[in-house]
């Protein structure tokens, strides 16, 4: 045997002891270092998160929706400009590094980040927010919900226009200055799109997303999963942790904790208050709340009989009994609302104090308004919601509290997305719903919710006041904070009187997860970033 070929025998002999000893557990050389070309089995292992929750997406075109399933995932696949903090709502840079603001607030200059890759390859620079702007501003009102709830008043661009002094360089000129300007830009809807993909896709964009996030778009099973996944370009060295994160549908508050119970699920939303003890006393899962800045309440569509009559509006009001509604769905983890906001919010008017449960008012009212007695439709929501845990059983005690002063309520539903399109075109009588708020300020639950100028997307009650505007039209433009909390205050008091809603709760959300599930935070917006989430 030459001696070439009897090297090579040791060598291999060699290297059997050591794979023996190794398996025999009397040394472990080889489980902590790699050598080239070689994984060990824990690298390995793709970290995959399972993300249990109520209801689907209706789009994944975060410029189009208005509903909080979307921005669940679209927070992970598009950025904006300026980020919000990890639980809270102060302005912190996005793929904007740095920011001006001149003193008449009409000019903000935003410096942007570079190095950052769309996830289809394409470079993120001055030239890519200008297009996604110009695309927000050509759109249809109504496609563009958010847009234009945010950036017109009464027909006018409030964004005038956005130049590019370099590649790099934004400048915003706005028509009047816009004090939530900064915290708008911000929120979900405005994530920059790729325009290289939204020219190419059109309409079909939204289920073909690409953004410059932590993961990338995989695919949509609608009803079912959404898939995404790492994307490996992302400019923020080692994130995000996670492989893949799929968002699976199940409508069901119980079958999803089952779920998680089970080990089939990792993460899951809308978790029923009654269940919380139960995740508290297992060591295999976590208890999670989310930071409350949200609002439920029954929409009464003020263009449509009974409810166009202020007094039909505010015996429904009296009707309901909302401690009950709490103390029997939400456990403790909520408070009785009062005004179309939470208490949380700067502007918030603690004066006023409600309406007491009282069907005996009620029913005089009802008589003053000369109600007839008619039916009325009572929309019942089909998925688990923050604020509305168990739409369907909420609905059936309003229903027995209408009954109770002499108005008849037939509960009807629809599929997530038909219910919103639906009540947003003014069809439902009384309709359940509610609101996380995005961006901390007062004008996105009064402007965004119940100004004339948002009818037709986020005003789904079709209330209109011409008072109430030229308030929250003032409070925006506004930069004196004391003044803009007394203008605040002052279209509360309206809108208090006028009624267009019944506000139910503001509740303090429920999850849940494995123990194994780490760095996950519950942002109070309701949409969660992923990227430094990761499983042990």
């Amino acid at each position: 045997m030459s001696k070439k070929l009897w090297s090579l025998g040791l060598l291999l002999l060699f290297a059997l002891i050591l794979v023996a000893c190794s398996e025999d557990g009397e040394s472990d050389t080889s489980t902590d270092t790699e050598t080239e070309g070689e994984t060990t089995e824990t690298s390995a292992s793709p970290q995959i998160l399972v993300f249990g929750r109520g209801g689907d997406s209706t789009s994944l075109d975060p410029a189009i929706t208005t509903e909080g399933e979307s921005f669940k995932v679209t927070v992970n696949l598009y950025e904006t400009l300026l980020n919000f903090g990890e639980q809270d709502t102060t302005i912190q840079p996005g793929l904007a590094e740095e920011w001006e603001v001149s003193e008449d607030g009409l000019e903000y200059k935003f410096k942007l980040r570079q190095g950052v890759k769309f996830h289809d390859g394409t470079d993120f620079n001055a030239d890519a927010v200008i297009k996604n702007i110009d695309r927000w501003k050509a759109g249809a009102v109504e496609k563009f919900y958010y847009f234009n709830s945010m950036f017109k008043s009464e027909g006018e661009d409030i964004i005038k226009e956005v130049i590019a002094e370099d590649d790099y360089t934004v400048v915003f000129k706005l028509s009047r200055p816009q004090a939530p300007f900064l915290k708008n830009l911000a929120m979900s809807p405005f994530g920059i799109a790729s325009p290289t993909a939204f020219e190419k896709h059109g309409d079909q964009f939204e289920s073909n997303p690409v953004g410059t996030g932590p993961f990338k778009f995989v695919s949509w099973e609608p009803n079912t999963a959404i898939t995404i996944e790492k994307f490996e370009d992302y400019w923020q060295d080692g994130l995000p942790k996670l492989d893949r994160v799929i968002f699976k549908v199940i409508p069901d508050n119980t079958a999803r904790f089952n779920e998680l119970v089970k080990g089939d699920i990792d993460l899951a939303d809308g978790i029923n208050p009654s269940d919380k003890t139960s995740i508290e006393g297992n060591s295999a899962l976590q208890l999670i709340k989310r930071p409350s800045m949200n609002v439920g309440y029954l929409g009464l569509t003020n263009t449509r009989p009974p409810f166009d009559n202020k007094l039909v509006r505010q015996a429904v009001n009296h009707a309901i009994d909302k401690q009950a509604i709490i103390d029997a769905f939400f456990e403790g983890g909520a408070e009785v609302a009062v005004n179309p906001m939470p208490s949380s919010i700067t502007g918030y008017n603690d004066e006023i104090k409600g309406y007491d449960y009282n069907p005996e008012k009620a029913k005089e009212l009802l008589a003053e308004a000369g109600y007839d007695g008619a039916e009325i439709e009572l929309w019942a929501m089909p998925v688990a919601r923050p604020y509305m845990p168990d739409g369907k059983k909420v609905a059936e005690v309003i229903q027995k509290n209408l009954a109770d002063i002499g108005m008849p309520a037939k509960i009807v539903s629809f599929e997530w997305a038909t219910y919103l399109d639906k009540a947003k075109d003014g069809e439902a009588d009384a309709f359940m719903l509610g609101w996380t708020g995005d961006n901390g300020d007062a004008d996105n639950f009064l402007y965004t919710l119940l100004d004339k100028d948002t009818i037709g997307s986020n005003n789904y009650t079709y209330y209109s006041n011409d008072k109430v505007h030229e308030l929250l039209v003032a409070a925006q433009s506004e930069t004196n904070e004391e003044v803009r909390i007394d203008l605040y205050k002052q279209a509360q008091q309206i809108i208090f009187e006028d009624a267009p809603w019944v506000p139910l709760a503001h509740s303090t959300p429920l999850l849940a997860a494995k123990a194994e599930v780490k760095g996950f935070l519950a942002h109070p917006t309701g949409s969660d970033l992923l990227s430094n989430v990761s499983i042990e």
